[in-house]
C-alpha cells in the first residue's frame, strides 16, 4: 500500500495511491500519525480500502500534495553512511553510525519550495532513503529491526553546510532549517519493496544528474540503523529514520556547487516516486 496526504499546509487529508492513481480515504478518519501506526491503522485501513474500492474518489489534479505522514515526534538522521560520500567530503569511514536529527518543523512536501535561510551562502541537497517506524522501539536486536518498520519514504535532507561544519557544535543547526525535509510523495509500506537493500537513489539539480546511488551501498544497513538508533533512544510510531546519502552532494565538487535562487531540485528513489523543488530565497515575514 501506498499512502499519500493531500491538501493546504496544515489541513492535509488522508489517501492512498493505486495504480499510480490516487485517492481520498479521508472517510477512514484520523491521520498518518502516531496514533494511527501505534493503533494497527495500516491494516485497519487495508481492510478498508478493499471493502470500499468502488467507492474511492479520485484526488483531483492540482491539488497539493503533502508530506505522507504528519509530523512526527523527531526525524533522526545517519550521517556518512555511504562510502563514496564520505570520501567525497573528505571525512573518515565511520566504525558506527553517525547520528544527528532534523527539527520537525522542516518537514514540507514533495513539491513545495526550498527556501534558502537567511544568511546562508552553502544550502546543499541530499537524496536519501527514509523509514518511517510502524510501533514503539526501544533497545531492538538487529534481527528483529524489520518488524518495528512501516514503511518507507523519499526525502531530502537539504543541508546549510557552513551551518554544519563551520558554525561550532553539532550538525543540527545545518539540518533542521525550514522546509530542509522534503518527503514524499508516499509512504510505501514494507510489503512493497522486495528488496529495500538494493533499492536505487538519484537527484538532479536543473536538469543535470548530480546523485546516483543505491541502498545496497550503505556502510550501515537499515536494519541496523533502527536496532543501533533504538539504543539510544525510544522510537515512537511515526517516527522517521534517514539512512544517508550517496556520493553527488554540492559539498562533494571542486569547487563546491550550492544551490541558488531559482533552481529546480529532481529526486526519487525505486518504488518511492518521485519529488521536485523549486529554491527560493528567505524573504522577511510581513508584520
Amino acid at each position: 500500500m501506498k499512502l499519500i496526504r493531500f491538501g493546504e499546509i496544515g489541513k492535509e487529508q488522508i489517501g492512498v495511491q493505486i495504480e499510480e492513481e490516487n485517492y481520498d480515504v479521508s472517510a477512514f478518519g484520523g491521520d498518518y500519525n502516531e496514533v494511527f501506526f501505534e493503533q494497527d491503522g495500516l491494516t485497519r485501513l487495508g481492510n478498508f480500502v478493499k471493502e470500499n474500492r468502488a467507492l474511492l474518489k479520485r484526488i483531483p489534479e492540482g491539488i497539493r500534495v503533502g508530506a505522507p505522514i504528519a509530523r512526527p515526534s523527531k526525524i533522526v538522521c545517519i550521517g556518512l553512511n555511504y562510502k563514496d560520500h564520505a570520501e567525497e567530503t573528505g571525512a573518515a569511514i565511520p566504525v558506527e553510525p553517525i547520528i544527528f536529527m532534523k527539527s520537525t518543523t522542516s518537514l514540507v512536501g514533495p513539491y513545495d519550495k526550498v527556501i534558502i535561510p537567511k544568511n546562508s551562502t552553502k544550502t546543499d541537497w541530499e537524496v536519501e532513503f527514509g523509514i518511517v517506524i510502524g510501533k514503539k522501539a526501544s533497545y531492538v536486536e538487529q534481527e528483529d529491526a524489520l518488524k518495528y518498520v512501516a514503511g518507507y519514504v523519499l526525502h531530502n535532507d537539504v543541508s546549510e553546510r557552513e551551518f554544519q561544519l563551520e558554525r561550532g557544535g553539532t550538525w543540527d543547526k545545518g539540518k533542521g532549517c525550514d522546509t530542509f525535509a522534503p518527503m514524499g510523495p508516499v509512504l510505501t509500506t514494507t510489503d512493497e519493496i522486495p528488496d529495500i537493500n538494493n533499492v536505487r537513489l538519484w537527484l538532479k539539480v536543473n536538469g543535470k544528474t548530480y546523485q546516483n546511488g543505491n541502498t545496497s551501498n550503505l556502510i550501515f544497513s537499515v536494519e541496523h540503523v533502527v536496532s543501533y538508533v533504538s539504543q539510544f533512544m525510544t522510537l515512537l510510531p511515526g517516527d522517521v529514520i534517514s539512512t544517508g546519502t550517496p556520493a553527488g552532494v554540492g559539498l562533494g565538487f571542486n569547487p563546491p556547487i550550492y544551490l541558488k535562487e531559482g533552481d529546480v531540485i529532481e529526486l526519487g528513489a525505486d518504488y518511492l516516486g518521485e519529488s521536485r523543488q523549486e529554491v527560493i530565497a528567505y524573504a522577511e515575514p510581513i508584520k
